[in-house]
């Protein structure tokens, strides 16, 4: 997966300094610490704390006695990776069982069914658990795999906190307690933002299924987001909950109390730092003030390991500006679209005359579901095929990333370069030995693959995917068709692309001309702060 000749990022070598090569007695459970990565989109972060984790795993399951752990439950990691969205906890899952499959460490993804958490379902926490993500022995990595009524071992358990607190309180857990809960992309039921307090309380519950005894790592990728007061008091209540069971209870205070508004500068008022009893890594790429004035008041003793060009664009990725011609501006999308691959086209016909154009994969932001359903429908409508998801996607209820196929970036599991070599070797045999009609069937494939008439070229989103998702080096086009919210927004989604070094560019569609044109001017010298300089 690495390859020979593999070089760390920033970001990486900084995390082997502190993680790997630190004395052991550094990270013993005599002292857990804690640990804050932050680095630029796209510079490997998920790989920062993914090595280190498994190096620490595999020396303390060689030095401790398997018998001691916990086994009450029938899920019972040592290392829990949170993530804010299904589809990267999928994406994560993955990555983690093809670095741990030499080392013979077992990863699971606790996410399924992108459903919300409902009393109407009569799925239980057990049936949950046995119909998780594939483990390190196999599996489709889009999909699930069912494990039976013996559940397997697990080292790491990767998931969203919701799900994960569905498996530790049982599901429904969320309506006892009366939780306000925000969709994947932050939007509240009209209630007042940020409460603890929700109208009304259900009365269903299942037995759990998650122990927390043995657990020794979490990781919260995009802390800024599971942090963010519309997601924090899920977080806070699962690592809440892991304490206690690893007998060292946190105090779960409210919301109110943890704002940096209600903190006193009175030292004697300063509030007791927060020591959880396990190792704690926070990944992020963007670190908002909130989240500063959290882990000063009471993370004071997180060591903070930043990258030098976070909150900057990746150094490959140019930006460009698309002005709006007054008329149909979905029409101006679709005609940036059409320009995107007729520039393909004439950059392939230099390079291999012989051979079909390979179009690149384009990838649109919209501030507004309903936006994103109406833009596809007019692209589709004009022969251009688009993938368009939101929170209420029926594409997001099947338990799996097939959807997101030919977007993101294949994991490759356990690879072989002299097995590939092999199978190389047998595909060109198997080619020769293809009758004229499979060799035409074949070759109609490959066109359809490449066909945005046929195969999804466009894919249209909200906010919903710009965190974490690592997309294909297909994908160099980022639209971003709505003024950003914030600049933390646009880091994110414009850092889909120009990823790991390779090339990328975002397009930015505003009016630059005449009346109306100083918000996308002011958007524009916003965007400049953020270049490489």
């Amino acid at each position: 997966m690495l390859g020979p000749n593999a070089r760390p990022t920033p970001i990486q070598a900084l995390s082997i300094k502190w993680l790997i090569e630190a004395p052991h007695s550094e990270l013993s459970t005599s002292e857990w610490k804690q640990f804050l990565l932050a680095s630029e989109t796209g510079s490997g972060k998920s790989l920062a704390y993914m090595l280190p984790l498994l190096q620490r795993l595999k020396l303390d399951e060689e030095s401790s006695n398997p018998q001691t752990r916990s086994t009450e439950r029938a899920l019972n990691p040592r290392a829990i990776i949170l993530a804010p969205t299904h589809e990267l906890a999928r994406q994560l899952s993955s990555f983690t069982k093809a670095l741990s499959r030499h080392v013979k460490l077992r990863a699971m993804c606790a996410s399924r069914a992108n459903s919300p958490s409902t009393a109407s379902s009569d799925v239980t926490a057990k049936k949950l658990a046995e119909q998780l993500d594939a483990l390190t022995a196999g599996g489709d990595p889009f999909g699930e795999m069912n494990m039976g009524k013996d559940s397997f071992p697990v080292d790491i358990l990767v998931g969203t906190p919701v799900k994960l607190m569905e498996m530790v309180r049982g599901r429904g857990w969320d309506r006892l307690h009366g939780r306000l809960e925000a969709d994947e992309e932050g939007n509240l039921p009209k209630l007042r933002r940020g409460r603890d307090k929700m109208p009304g309380v259900g009365r269903w519950k299942k037995e759990p299924e998650l122990g927390l005894k043995n657990v020794e790592w979490v990781i919260v990728d995009e802390a800024d987001v599971l942090f963010d007061p519309d997601f924090q008091e899920v977080t806070r209540t699962l690592l809440s909950d892991i304490s206690a069971a690893r007998g060292h209870p946190i105090e779960m205070k409210s919301l109110d109390s943890l704002l940096p508004s209600t903190i006193s500068t009175d030292s004697s008022t300063t509030p007791d730092p927060i020591n959880y009893p396990f190792n704690f890594i926070l990944t992020s790429a963007t670190i908002p003030k909130n989240l500063v004035n959290y882990l000063d008041h009471h993370h004071p003793d997180l060591i903070r390991l930043t990258s030098p060009s976070v909150h900057q664009l990746p150094r490959n990725l140019k930006t460009e500006y698309a002005s709006w011609t007054g008329g149909n501006k979905f029409a101006d999308i679709e005609h940036q679209c059409r320009k995107v691959w007729a520039s393909d086209d004439a950059v392939w016909r230099m390079v291999k005359p012989d051979s079909p154009t390979a179009l690149s994969k384009i990838l649109i932001f919209c501030n507004k579901s309903t936006k994103v359903v109406e833009l596809a429908g007019y692209l589709e409508e004009r022969g251009i095929k688009c993938v368009a998801l939101t929170s209420t996607s029926d594409q997001r209820k099947r338990g799996s990333n097939k959807h997101l196929e030919g977007f993101l970036r294949p994991v490759q599991i356990n690879p072989d370069h002299s097995r590939i070599s092999s199978d190389s070797s047998s595909s060109t045999l198997s080619l020769k030995a293809m009758t004229k009609r499979e060799a035409r069937e074949e070759a109609d494939r490959g066109d359809a693959l490449r066909d945005p008439k046929v195969t999804p070229h466009v894919m249209i989103t909200t906010s919903l995917l710009s965190r974490g998702l690592d997309f294909a080096p297909e994908l160099e086009h980022v639209f971003i068709v709505d003024e950003p919210r914030n600049m933390v927004d646009f880091l994110h989604r414009a850092g889909r692309s120009g990823r790991a070094g390779k090339k990328g560019k975002v397009v930015i569609f505003s009016k630059m001309k005449g009346r109306g044109s100083a918000r996308g001017l002011k958007v524009k010298e916003r965007v400049k702060t953020l270049m490489r300089k």
